[in-house]
């Protein structure tokens, strides 16, 4: 018969043993918080941008509602919502956060330097302050950048392409939130042959958009180009129809852009980026350290032609350049 203290001891053994089993499982299962800062409205773009994200997150085995929770606020690009939603999301304590823009970042660090941060659709961070470098944030901010400013030249190059004529190209932003435009200045007086085809072409509200679409449609040889900043982004519409009113050539970041209308677009695949920032939150979440993980670039770019925007401004595309474009719409 087995001896009652013996039987006892092995009690505890087992339950020992069994402990570390138990409590990894419980803390593979707990609930844990992602807060999503996004730069741009609560709109169809918006949603599938987080769509391609949470999608990416399921294949690592985190589940909206069953292991993890995310939290959503949507800036439109408004300045005091960024304020506002940073605190209210640093204020949540979520294990980390997802920042879309440059503005959302810099919002964010005003409120904590410890939660976690992982970009998307940043540029040039390390002039802004956000990392030290690319390979070594060494801080609790890292993630992906949507662009370099160098492509800002190819940009105008393939304008050109569509529209010679173009003597005069105007870089559309607002100064509040798109701050880092500056380096897409530089990088088209560099990349231009003359620099006065690089203008800067500020604005703060839709008056002003009216306005500057007006006076460079006037002069001989204008261009527009609007980059990825999240105020002419969430104006894009209104653009968009100035510039087909204007019969101005414009040239946009996002795909998105001329599947609306717009005569053409040349960038980084947006959903790409948010699907490639779902792997560091992944990390993160399973103990990596934003500092340890170096700042990725885009790898996928695109080259969107619309034929029928094209033709209503007057505009023969070439061939040639149809055959080089990731997409034509007719």
């Amino acid at each position: 018969m087995l001896d009652p203290r013996r039987r006892h001891f092995l009690t505890l053994l087992g339950g020992a043993a069994a402990w570390p089993l138990a409590a990894r499982a419980q803390q593979a299962d707990r609930m844990r918080r992602i807060g999503v800062l996004m730069s741009t409205a609560d709109d169809p773009e918006g949603h599938a941008r987080v769509t391609a994200f949470r999608e990416e997150l399921r294949k690592f085995g985190w589940t909206e509602g069953r292991n993890v929770r995310i939290d959503y606020r949507w800036t439109a690009g408004d300045a005091d919502r960024y304020r506002t939603y940073a605190a209210e999301l640093v204020n949540s304590a979520p294990d980390v956060i997802l920042a879309n823009g440059s503005p959302a970042v810099a919002a964010l660090r005003q409120e904590t330097r410890a939660i976690p941060i992982v970009f998307a659709a940043v540029v040039d961070p390390v002039s802004q302050g956000f990392v030290a470098s690319l390979a070594h944030p060494g801080s609790n901010v890292t993630g992906f950048t949507n662009i370099e400013f160098t492509v800002v030249g190819k940009m105008l190059e393939l304008l050109k392409g569509v529209a010679p004529n173009v003597t005069r190209a105007a870089v559309m932003f607002n100064p509040v939130t798109g701050f880092f435009v500056s380096g897409y200045l530089r990088s088209l007086e560099v990349s231009s042959q003359s620099p006065t085809i690089a203008v800067a072409a500020t604005v703060r509200d839709e008056a002003e958009i009216e306005g500057t679409v007006a006076k460079l449609a006037r002069e001989p040889g204008g261009g527009l180009i609007v980059p990825p900043e999240p105020f002419t982004v969430n104006h894009h519409k209104l653009i968009m129809a100035l510039a087909e009113q204007h019969r101005l050539p414009a040239i946009y970041a996002y795909r998105s852009f001329v599947g609306e209308g717009g005569l053409m677009s040349y960038g980084p695949d947006p959903y790409d980026i948010f699907g490639r920032a779902a792997s560091y939150v992944d990390r993160i979440l399973r103990g990596a350290k934003p500092s340890d993980l170096p700042v990725q670039q885009p790898t996928k770019f695109e080259l969107v032609l619309n034929l029928k925007t094209a033709k209503a401004l007057g505009l023969d595309v070439p061939l040639q350049l149809q055959q080089l474009a990731d997409e034509v719409i007719e």
